[in-house]
């Protein structure tokens, strides 16, 4: 029995070491984070596949403007065909009536577009404005994608900071315990007191594994934003948050958004194309010219051969019925003109909107920092104090332990604190279209 216990034990710790090795860590700075994010990511490959279909649209436009040419053959058996070539018999030279049992009909048709209205070149150059539109979408994203993976990452960095603190602290608490036990074995403190004092360092046990279960949490959500194994455990940058810079005034981010903002840039090459996409429906209603040429080879035995039978010439081609049909094609494209041009309007007042807004949200999460620094000050020197006075006499446990807890609260409100502030920073710059890797 003994040894089936031995070999439990052992079969369990060698699975606890092959867990913890299969954990790959990785230290990523939040730049290198940003790359493996955009590299990784899903939606960048589903903007990759509106680009390819986009370009086959272009491709497709421009294959309007070169010329057709088709071939084609056919062989036909005839059953007791009886073929009366009339001006024969009129001639006199009789025979006029003959029975082919087959014929064979071979075409070449050659059509080249001369002139279209403009449909072509409209089409052409609309098929043009929608790639380059497609192209700004991807890139926009791509700055969506920084900022979620800013955002993942300082999740993480707080989720870790909070864990070294409360840790320092949980170490502290269980040595004041056997301090306080000792204490209560010589009478020197009652038994109620000391139980207080275990029941806080309880508390922060209790919140050391919220924040390892937040840190888990995060990690494997960062994992996956990444494309990255989700046994990866990440090492964050502690010093990232001391990268924001100060901010400019709120004008020169508001130029930048107007100049830098992709969604805005891919909106403007849409309502060209759209205008564009106007005019190739009003040549709708113009006729179609097309230099035509063409080649005709016919036999039929016994009765008919035909061949370089060649014939050029121009075809123009014109609907009638665009004389009281309405051109349903241009009203749905100014209709598509009208839409754009209220999407670019509202597009600008949310622009206007969001930077306004985080701006005022990066000089608040920087004022909070020093509110929080300055609380933290206070928390630790009134602990200080406070364990001065329990030391001596003067101050009860509860006082003792509430300032403990508040030092805690505070020092943990600092770190918080910066990495908000710094993501706030990065949200600003993401509202102006400027969040790039550095």
């Amino acid at each position: 029995m003994k040894k089936i216990n031995n070999s439990v034990i052992a079969l369990s710790l060698f699975i606890g070491i092959a867990n913890i090795n299969a954990q790959e860590k990785k230290q990523l700075s939040l730049d290198e984070a940003v790359r493996l994010g955009i590299q990784n990511s899903k939606n960048l490959k589903i903007d990759a596949a509106k680009i390819e279909e986009a370009t086959a649209d272009l491709l497709e436009a421009k294959n309007k403007q070169l010329p057709d040419f088709k071939l084609s053959g056919q062989y036909m058996r005839l059953t007791n065909a009886k073929v009366d070539v009339k001006f024969l018999n009129e001639s006199g030279s009789g025979g006029g009536v003959a029975s082919p049992k087959s014929v064979f009909l071979g075409q070449a048709n050659l059509s080249m577009p001369i002139y279209a209205g403009g449909r072509i070149k409209y089409g052409i150059e609309s098929a043009k404005y929608l790639v380059e539109a497609s192209k700004l979408s991807t890139e926009n994203d791509k700055t969506s994608i920084a900022y979620n993976v800013a955002q993942a990452y300082n999740n993480l960095f707080k989720a870790n900071q909070s864990i070294k603190v409360l840790e320092e602290n949980l170490t502290a608490s269980n040595q004041r315990d056997e301090t306080f036990l000792k204490m209560e074995n010589n009478g020197l403190i009652a038994r109620n007191d000391r139980l207080k004092a275990n029941l806080q360092t309880s508390d922060i046990e209790l919140q050391l594994l919220e924040a390892k279960n937040n840190y888990n949490i995060a990690n494997i959500n960062m994992d996956l934003l990444l494309g990255i194994p989700e046994t990866t455990i990440i090492e964050v940058d502690p010093n990232y948050i001391d990268e924001a810079e100060d901010a400019k005034p709120v004008d020169y981010y508001l130029n930048e958004a107007q100049q830098n903002r992709k969604d805005l840039q891919a909106l403007s090459q849409q309502r060209r194309a759209a205008e564009l996409g106007s005019r190739a429906a009003k040549a709708e209603n113009l006729p179609t010219i097309a230099l035509t040429g063409g080649y005709i080879a016919a036999d039929a035995p016994n009765f008919l051969t035909v061949y370089n039978a060649v014939n050029v010439g121009i075809g123009i081609q014109y609907n009638l019925a665009n004389i009281w049909k309405k051109n349903s094609s241009l009203r749905q494209s100014k209709a598509r003109e009208k839409q754009l041009e209220a999407s670019n309007e509202l597009l600008n007042d949310n622009i206007k909107l969001d930077v306004n807004r985080e701006y005022q949200n990066t000089n608040y999460s920087k004022q909070r920092i020093a509110v929080f620094e300055k609380s933290a000050i206070q928390a630790n020197e009134n602990y200080r104090i406070t364990k001065n006075k329990f030391d001596n006499g003067l101050a009860t446990m509860t006082e003792l332990l509430d300032a403990d807890a508040a030092q805690i609260s505070a020092n943990v409100g600092v770190i918080n604190a910066k990495a908000d502030a710094a993501l706030a920073y990065r949200k600003l710059l993401q509202t102006t279209g400027t969040l790039t890797i550095k």
